[in-house]
């Protein structure tokens, strides 16, 4: 069931989103070599809660940290680990979530530990670009595959043959982490359901260097390329106004993400 906020909810959201929001740029100062991943944990904990929220990853179906810290060649939900240290040149996706008054909120940004290489840097702008122009996508009167078509075209516009990871994707959000729709990153535009006013959607493309192909180590969670090739993940909570897009989970509600797509956003 796809479920409608009213514009008092989206506020609440609004708030939720700000909390991630703060988390993720906390753990983002804190990426470096020897860090390692469950101190990243610890540092989103921390923030959630001190600002009066609590994690929506930490316990849900059993999963033992507040973010998802996949590293290279892992696409998403690789379990925080306290002996796991970040190295120079490693590639860190971080998910994070909250919930606050009964409202969750969702993003992911993906972030090189010290000097990027070229190809790496090309992978987190082609990742991130994608993830924003299916957000400028996200206003009333479309159709839901007008977000997804927008993800791939701007990824398949590029020489390099990007991929594009298949079964994972963005979802509503709400009073749950995730409701529907399921919003792939590929597809025809002009299809599924209509945007509308109040409906809040989590856009977040995953790109590989190589073969798109993924599959699910023995852990039960992180999700791996099966050609070890590295890959990137990016993701904001947009709510759908009559005023345009509202990215709930960007600090500036999304103005400098969409300005490129000529996309005026709600601030």
């Amino acid at each position: 069931m796809i479920q409608i906020k009213t514009a008092h909810e989206v506020e609440l959201m609004r708030a939720s989103g700000l909390v991630t929001a703060g988390a993720l740029r906390a753990v983002k100062a804190a990426v470096a070599p020897g860090v390692t991943t469950g101190e990243l944990d610890a540092i989103a904990e921390d923030h959630i809660r001190s600002h009066g929220a609590v994690p929506n990853f930490l316990g849900y179906h059993g999963f033992t940290g507040t973010i998802c810290a996949s590293i290279n060649d892992e696409v998403v939900h690789g379990i925080p680990d306290p002996d796991r240290v970040l190295a120079e040149g490693d590639n860190i996706s971080i998910d994070c979530g909250a919930i606050l008054q009964g409202w969750h909120s969702d993003s992911a940004i993906t972030v090189t530990v010290g000097t990027a290489s070229p190809e790496d840097a090309a992978l987190l702008e082609v990742t991130e670009r994608s993830m924003w122009a299916g957000l400028a996508r996200a206003i009333a009167g479309g159709r839901l595959t007008d977000i997804s078509h927008a993800v791939e075209e701007s990824i398949t516009a590029h020489e390099h043959p990007y991929g594009i990871v298949d079964h994972y994707g963005g979802h509503g959000i709400g009073t749950e982490m995730h409701q529907d729709p399921h919003v792939l990153n590929y597809g025809r535009p002009g299809r599924g359901p209509k945007l509308v006013p109040g409906l809040v959607l989590a856009i977040e493309p995953m790109v590989t260097i190589g073969d798109p192909a993924t599959v699910e180590l023995e852990d039960g969670w992180t999700v791996v390329t099966k050609d070890h090739s590295r890959a990137a993940h990016f993701e904001h909570s947009v709510a759908i106004t009559p005023e345009g897009p509202w990215v709930l989970t960007a600090e500036d509600g999304g103005l400098a993400g969409l300005a490129p797509f000529g996309v005026t956003a709600r601030s």
